[in-house]
């Protein structure tokens, strides 16, 4: 057995081994290690028993002492936002749909799908040439008209006029022969036949001054015959006015500015008034439209601000303003459409692009802030929560304010730093527990 250290010089340390290790016979040394050996091996069985026994110990003992380890979440004070999350897509206010007024073959189609174009650009041209002709002929009935107007005041009018003075003169003669043969017959002088030719004569010249009269009339400005020419003029005037607007509908344009967002027409195709041959959407404010949740109807109001993505474009984000909410609400979907105006579109926005918003409904600075899944009650209207109170789980009530992505504000109940078990509905109350912070969770 070992009876003292190894002193300086000693080459094994062992009692009784005086001598150099050289100089000790082999089964000596044995002997003299035997009980050395005997030791150690008992040990060697008995260390791993002593080891597992501890562990038993403190894997069964701590837990009934101290309680177990349980989840916690601490409460935190920040600036709380609430926001309605929706989907839906881009959309112009409106649409316009392009097609022609008339019927026609297409000569040509001069843009293309996707094309930016400005008000008055070209798109299709129709054949005109029987648009053309018609043109000419409503030229040639409306110089006809006018030249017709001008006879009757460069010809009709004046003839009618001197006729008019001849009239009268010949009237004013008669009249003359009248009264002289008169005043003969009166006196005995002249037969009767004298006087009946010159009362015939007076009647003749009456009647055609009458007919002189009715000429110069129906001739001048508000006579039948000048009415008639100035109404076939503006009627010929108003056919020519068609056949040129028929001709200017052989080239469709663009009524406004935008882009053509479908085009379903080529050259060769017979369109007609009721065919839609291209879709505009003009350049005005770009908007969103999205369906939201009914029970979120009443946090939305017009003006609320929202930061929106493109699905395509899921690292770029940019802001719109909510402009309109539907009156009514979706029975199907359960849902209220809810439009959102871009101030500012970014250029890869583009027509019918299925996008993310994220509405702005609330926010308070300075909330105190706890993930809304360790609140029990909440849609009961009695929310509590367990938190940690001396090392024991103590249940706590709690009033909720706003609630959104998760989170839930708390308004009275708790402070802050106060730590809250993530999972309650396994914890009793009066329960000691060891709390180990969370681990982090998304914001």
């Amino acid at each position: 057995m070992l009876d003292r250290p190894a002193r300086e010089g000693d080459r094994t340390g062992i009692t009784g081994l005086r001598k150099p290790l050289g100089s000790v016979e082999p089964a000596e040394l044995l002997r003299r290690l035997r009980p050395a050996l005997a030791v150690a091996r008992a040990w060697r069985f008995r260390a791993p028993a002593l080891i597992a026994a501890v562990a038993v110990l403190w894997y069964f003992g701590v837990p009934l002492l101290f309680g177990p380890v349980v989840e916690v979440d601490p409460v935190v004070r920040a600036e709380f936002v609430q926001s309605v999350v929706a989907s839906g897509h881009v959309e112009a206010p409106f649409r316009v749909n392009v097609g022609s007024q008339i019927t026609g073959v297409v000569a040509d189609v001069v843009v293309a799908e996707g094309q930016t174009v400005k008000a008055g650009d070209t798109l299709i041209v129709l054949d005109d040439r029987e648009a053309k002709a018609a043109v000419v002929q409503a030229e040639g009935a409306v110089a006809q008209s006018e030249a017709r107007v001008r006879q009757i005041d460069e010809l009709t009018l004046p003839s009618a006029q001197e006729a008019l003075s001849q009239a009268q003169a010949t009237l004013l003669n008669a009249q003359q022969i009248y009264n002289r043969a008169e005043n003969l017959a009166s006196k005995g002088v002249a037969t009767r036949a004298t006087l009946d030719d010159a009362t015939r004569a007076l009647n003749i010249a009456r009647a055609q001054m009458r007919g002189a009269e009715l000429q110069v009339y129906t001739n001048s400005p508000g006579g039948s015959d000048y009415v008639m020419a100035q109404t076939l003029l503006n009627q010929a005037r108003a056919n020519l006015a068609t056949a040129r607007s028929r001709l200017s509908y052989t080239i469709i344009k663009a009524p406004r500015d935008g882009v053509l967002i479908s085009r379903s027409v080529e050259r060769g195709n017979v369109v007609q008034p009721s065919n839609v041959l291209m879709r505009l959407s003009p350049f005005v404010d770009t908007q969103l439209v999205v369906q939201i949740d009914e029970r979120n109807l009443g946090s939305l109001s017009l003006g609320q601000r929202a930061l929106a993505s493109a699905d395509a474009f899921p690292r770029e984000t940019f802001t719109a303003e909510v402009v309109y909410i539907n009156p009514g609400v979706d029975l199907q979907r359960a849902s209220v459409e809810v439009k959102l105006r871009v101030p500012e579109p970014p250029a890869y926005l583009r027509q019918d692009m299925t996008v993310s918003v994220d509405i702005e409904t609330a926010r308070h600075a300075g909330a105190l802030i706890l993930p809304a899944e360790n609140i029990q009650g909440l849609s009961s209207g009695k929310p509590w929560v367990m938190k940690v109170a001396s090392g024991r789980a103590v249940r706590q009530a709690i009033g909720v304010g706003l609630v959104s992505a998760g989170k839930a504000e708390i308004l009275h109940g708790l402070k802050e730093g106060d730590r809250v078990i993530s999972a309650p509905a396994s914890v009793t109350q009066g329960k000691r527990i060891r709390a180990r912070i969370a681990s982090a969770r998304p914001s």
